[in-house]
């Protein structure tokens, strides 16, 4: 492979990279994408260009073509090795010729080439990706396309040849020489509600008069500076459905890609039972790398990563059951525990806790996860305590896939929570350890609403879960539905699952219907989902349907070069080739061989400056005014005035936490707090409510949220003026009504 040489492209030399422009089409909860890029040689000289960007975890790329002078060249998907040499072989003997490929190490960095680009010449490449939206709490639909690639920190004594080794120019946000076009088409038979996003939008426009159609697009001049978000609400998305899509019309049966495929979605109705799992033995593992020391995009530019995760583990901490037993971790070139073995959740221990985490600094080096995960693993279990783990890391490490098959390894010992801070968080690492261990994934950036995502996965790793799932279906005689998606373990309340199948046998005529029924178990109780739909399979251009359900057999046999078997890999060779999907083993190569006239002496090296956040931002004020659209808020529950003595159960602080999460969900969209945790290293235990009411004053947009800030680990509360102010109440009024109390325990 022909790496870079030679002095690297800056912002006064030529960019090959011109513009990214994106069609954005949603139908439903599936985004189908078509990003074309851009390049023109401004210079003297043939250049080869490299650009390497970041896309989510999830994305099914299936199509990879070229423009040049108005002809079109498509690219062939091929073993990954032998794209490459035919590159070379290409690029040596003068032709034009294109490469992208997936990272080796990680499934959410891809890299595109660009070889024998002419004086003068321009050629745009588009690549198609398909992939699922998911579900926020609050129904949105959430699709992001990545902007910030942050540099990926390689495991010590491990090299791998990877896109990220390339000395990518790295420009400030605004300095970035290339711009971003986007228009988006949304489209749902429940009605489209509103589309939120965190880059000006042109106002949308609905296409149909009942509203299950409407466009919006980037407003003119974007620069591609930041994840671009989308946000979709439509007017119901909570309903069960199947879509069965035709085959291609040239494979054979019984083929992945000659028999139709199904999707199905399921919304459980699971019943809000009282959170039942008191005990267990919670870790947190935190990460301390130096990359943790840069701001969280450049719209919340007061808060560093570390602060923000900071935060999100205090105000976990408050909210752990009594009894429970829990330690933290920091990690970065080496690992730091708080305590030589978990230790029971006591005020003493939480206190003690909380202290230290407010000194924590991005101060260990490196991003090596995988030692303390070993670690952790290694160690003794606590009888009746199932571990629950929750990781906080902006991801980025090279070798995603070994962190990913360690924690696969031992999932049937714990559930991975895992929270991606900052933009530019690993996708693929961030997604994958949750999903391996039956656990759940959250992205924190500056405009995400913190306090929120952190209380509903906590509140998620007390749950009852379901369990026992499986698919049965009513088909009539010669059809038969066969899994192609890997076997769902757990399923929470509020979540979305999605199955693909293969249809095999003979289609019954246009009015035939099929039924699929979920069932699974929860604390013993039998709950069923039934949902009827037709057997008439649907053609769509782009085969939709296959190729995530290719994507989804993929994920679970694609560890990477050296983490896959020679067994899975030649899985996934097949799939992908069969299917068009790329994957870490295949690659698409385009060649145009019809050069006026072959390339005379060496080819100049152009790397495409890459997006970076400051690793210093400047200090600003608390709170920004301008996204603070509420008033100020009681918390409900506290309106009379009236709070009496009695005993904080488990069930009750467990109401706060639902509380919390409500609360925190309504106002998600509506106020953007920033958090300015300043160093306190001359604190004592007496000096804790000091740092609370800074918590509380950073939150001051959610009272229940500031409740928690300020709980002991039983549920009370001490009476003092931080107290009062929450509640709205006067101190002097509350002693008076309990003269003889310094602790107070709500009713809520």
């Amino acid at each position: 492979m022909v790496r870079a040489c030679g002095l690297l492209t800056h912002q006064d030399q030529p960019v090959a990279l011109k513009d990214i422009s994106v069609t954005l089409s949603i139908r439903e909860f599936v985004a189908g994408v078509s990003a074309t890029l851009h390049y023109e040689n401004e210079e003297k000289v043939a250049l080869e260009a490299f650009f390497v960007f970041p896309m989510d975890e999830d994305s099914a790329v299936y199509t990879f073509e070229a423009l040049v002078d108005g002809k079109k060249i498509v690219a062939e998907l091929q073993d990954k090795m032998k794209a490459h040499t035919d590159y070379e072989v290409a690029i040596s003997q003068g032709c034009q010729a294109y490469l992208l490929e997936e990272d080796k190490s990680s499934r959410d960095v891809f890299c595109c080439n660009v070889g024998n680009l002419q004086p003068g010449s321009k050629v745009a490449l588009t690549l198609r990706y398909v992939q699922e939206l998911p579900l926020e709490a609050d129904g949105a639909l959430r699709y992001v396309l990545p902007a910030i690639l942050n540099p990926r920190y390689h495991l010590s004594g491990l090299t791998e040849d990877s896109c990220l080794d390339l000395k990518t120019p790295i420009v400030p946000l605004e300095n970035l020489p290339y711009t971003l076009t986007m228009v988006a088409t949304i489209s749902s038979q429940h009605g489209i509600n509103r589309v939120q996003s965190n880059c000006a939008l042109s106002p949308m426009e609905y296409l149909e008069g009942d509203k299950t159609s409407a466009q919006v697009s980037l407003a003119e001049g974007h620069k591609f500076d930041r994840d671009m978000e989308l946000l979709i609400y439509y007017s119901a998305v909570h309903s069960p459905s199947v879509a069965v899509e035709m085959a291609m019309p040239e494979r054979k049966p019984d083929s992945l890609m000659g028999d139709p495929a199904v999707m199905v979605s399921f919304y459980p109705d699971i019943p809000d039972t009282e959170t039942s799992m008191i005990c267990g033995e919670f870790i947190f593992l935190m990460d301390r790398s130096g990359s943790m020391d840069t701001p969280m995009s450049k719209q919340d530019r007061s808060q560093l990563r570390i602060e923000a995760a900071k935060e999100t583990l205090i105000l976990l901490l408050k909210s752990l059951p009594l009894d429970c037993y829990f330690n933290i971790y920091g990690f970065g070139s080496s690992f730091e525990a708080f305590f030589p073995e978990s230790v029971k959740y006591t005020q003493q221990t939480m206190e003690e806790a909380v202290e230290r985490v407010q000194l924590l600094k991005a101060d260990l080096g490196g991003t090596e996860i995988l030692t303390p995960l070993q670690k952790i693993f290694r160690g003794p279990s606590i009888p009746g305590h199932p571990l629950q783990l929750f990781v906080f890391t902006d991801g980025e490490v090279t070798d995603t896939f070994s962190v990913i098959k360690e924690v696969k390894f031992n999932s049937k010992k714990h559930r991975c929570f895992s929270f991606g801070i900052g933009e530019g968080a690993s996708t693929s690492l961030i997604k994958n350890i949750a999903r391996v261990s039956g656990g759940t994934s959250e992205f924190i950036t500056g405009k995400d609403r913190m306090q929120y995502k952190a209380l509903r996965t906590l509140k998620r790793s007390l749950q009852s879960v379901m369990e026992d799932i499986s698919l049965s279906w009513d088909l009539p005689p010669d059809l038969t539905a066969n899994m192609l998606s890997p076997e769902q373990t757990v399923i929470f309340r509020g979540q979305r699952l999605i199955f693909y199948a293969q249809l095999t046998g003979i289609v019954p005529p246009e009015e035939a219907t099929g039924e699929v029924c979920l069932r699974c178990t929860l604390q013993g109780k039998s709950i069923e989902q039934k949902v009827t739909f037709s057997l008439q399979p649907k053609y769509d251009s782009n085969f939709t349907i296959h190729r995530l359900a290719a994507k989804s057999l993929i994920q679970t046999k694609d560890m990477g070069f050296r983490e896959t078997s020679a067994r899975e890999r030649k899985d996934v060779l097949n799939i992908s080739i069969e299917s068009g999907v790329m994957s870490s083993f295949t690659a698409f190569i385009a060649i145009n061989k019809e050069l006026n006239q072959p390339v005379q002496g060496p080819l100049v090296h152009r790397e495409i400056p890459r997006p970076v956040l400051s690793a210093r931002p400047a200090r600003a004020s608390l709170c920004s005014p301008a996204r603070v659209h509420s008033s100020h808020f009681a918390p409900s529950g506290f309106t009379n005035r009236a709070a009496c003595l009695g005993t904080m159960t488990h069930s009750k602080k467990s109401e706060l936490l639902d509380q919390a999460v409500l609360q925190s969900s309504s106002h998600g969209q509506k106020i953007k707090c920033r958090s300015r945790l300043e160093s306190m290293h001359h604190m004592k235990k007496t000096h804790s409510s000091t740092y609370e009411t800074n918590l509380q004053s950073n939150c001051k947009g959610n009272g229940i949220v500031q409740l928690i800030f300020l709980q002991n680990a039983n549920g009370s509360w001490d009476l003092n003026e931080g107290l009062a102010k929450v509640l709205g109440m006067n101190l002097e009024d509350i002693k008076a009504a309990h003269p003889t109390k310094d602790l107070l325990h709500i009713r809520l």
